[in-house]
């Protein structure tokens, strides 16, 4: 058996785990593809059966909000995928509606620390998991995986073009999240705060509960991935001589965030100041009421495009853009 093979097994056998939970993919195959989106979602409350049973159908804007999702789910998981395994997802895990693009890009990370191995082992587990329950929620309507860039090497790549936006690097230099563990959490970093303040931000579009259950849910599985990296970027990040820590990389990365995401202050690094250096943590970021803050479809496609303009729908991240309904800035 290969090593691809043995991953997708483990893979399995974690779905297989999850399966009392998810017993109602089972019951959803015969419905129409609206009320099967809307059954299968309702399977996240604590009453599977029952909620599969009443779940009406849904707003055809609740199935264009999660293929949103899943096309940021493809990134995350591409990019964790090949991290943490040295391979990408499954090519049943990849296609639907719309262009299938090919993933640019993508290396295993010789991690050196055993804790930031572990971290993104189950959060590669997790974000596959969040690709195969979309595209099962979403049946024939699931959008295909759009062409990826998550090179290491190429110097106009967009991880490099982040990075340089960041003041990581130079002109002509390479940013690669694969080359180290901290270069691998600071690109884990670029993802896990868009990802929490999407799903927050696409709340409140979303006119099915248990479509919204499910967003929580999913939610709350980003927001604990973003809370580990945070976590782990500030611990390694204590400053030592003229060289910027990783605390002053990742405030770096948040400020260059926020210059695309519009004019208001949202994003917030892991030290209070922004500076690296403050002897207080902001592993949080929120507002005054200790509320995370949310970003709109348009502010989220601005940062994994990489580009601020008005009517983007390609670059970035996406290089071909995203499929389905919402794509331009």
């Amino acid at each position: 058996m290969s090593k691809t093979d043995l991953i997708l097994a483990q893979l399995d056998q974690r779905v297989e785990r999850r399966a009392e939970r998810r017993k109602f993919f089972k019951t959803a195959g015969g419905f129409a593809v609206g009320a099967t989106a809307g059954a299968v979602l309702g399977a996240c409350s604590s009453n599977s059966d029952t909620a599969v049973a009443q779940a009406a159908p849904t707003a055809n804007v609740d199935n264009d909000v999660l293929n949103f999702a899943l096309n940021l789910e493809y990134l995350e998981a591409q990019f964790y995928s090949f991290a943490a395994f040295g391979t990408g997802l499954s090519n049943a895990d990849l296609g639907g509606t719309g262009t299938q693009g090919a993933v640019t890009g993508g290396a295993q990370v010789p991690f050196s620390d055993p804790v930031v191995r572990q971290y993104a082992n189950e959060i590669a587990q997790d974000e596959i998991a969040h690709v195969r329950f979309l595209r099962q929620v979403l049946g024939n309507i699931a959008v295909a995986q759009p062409a990826i860039d998550i090179s290491g090497t190429n110097p106009n790549g967009a991880f490099s073009n982040a990075a340089r936006a960041a003041g990581l690097v130079g002109a002509g230099v390479a940013f690669n999240p694969y080359a180290s563990d901290e270069n691998f959490l600071l690109g884990a970093f670029i993802f896990e705060d868009v990802g929490v303040s999407a799903y927050k931000g696409a709340s409140p579009l979303i006119t099915n509960k248990t479509y919204l259950e499910a967003a929580a849910g999913i939610l709350a599985a980003e927001a604990y991935h973003a809370g580990i990296v945070r976590t782990v970027l500030y611990a390694k990040g204590i400053p030592t001589g003229p060289t910027p820590s990783l605390r002053a990389n990742a405030d770096a990365i948040s400020n260059a965030r926020d210059s695309l995401d519009g004019s208001s202050d949202l994003d917030q690094g892991i030290s209070p100041t922004g500076t690296g250096n403050a002897a207080a943590s902001n592993i949080f970021p929120s507002d005054s009421n200790a509320i995370a803050f949310s970003r709109t479809t348009q502010q989220v496609l601005n940062i994994v495009y990489l580009n601020a303009a008005a009517g983007t729908s390609s670059g970035g991240f996406f290089p071909a853009g995203l499929n389905g309904t919402f794509r331009s800035t």
